[in-house]
């Protein structure tokens, strides 16, 4: 039998570790109770559906990007963290990759916010 494949979901496994993380955060949701089933994929649907109507291509390359909007909004939503802290963590994170050298790994500074 041949399946036809959405377009907007990966080729095949994980392009860097961070992609299975938020995946793993999502499960972790989910198991915990805090997210049912339910919620997550419907969020993740409607993100990636906002993403389309706003011109994103359909073709898997954001799929990720899809999910960390999710999480994110469901973790707001949620009460779990304020939308000021994931904005902080945000900007952390990006400024450790600024200033990490090419071929290091990424690390946030032992005081960087946390909620």
């Amino acid at each position: 039998m041949n399946r036809s494949r959405s377009p907007e979901l990966p080729d095949a496994g994980f392009t860097d570790p961070w992609q299975a993380e938020a995946l793993a955060l999502s499960i972790a949701l989910q198991e915990s109770g805090l997210v049912s089933p339910a919620e997550w994929s419907n969020t993740l649907a409607e993100e990636i559906e906002k993403a389309r109507a706003a011109g994103d291509p359909a073709d898997g390359t954001t799929y990720y990007k899809h999910v960390i909007a999710a999480l994110e909004r469901l973790v707001a939503e949620k009460g779990l963290l304020s939308t000021a802290a994931i904005d902080q963590r945000r900007h952390d994170w990006k400024e450790a990759y600024r200033h990490t050298p090419h071929g290091r790994p990424v690390v946030l500074a032992t005081n960087a916010a946390s909620d």
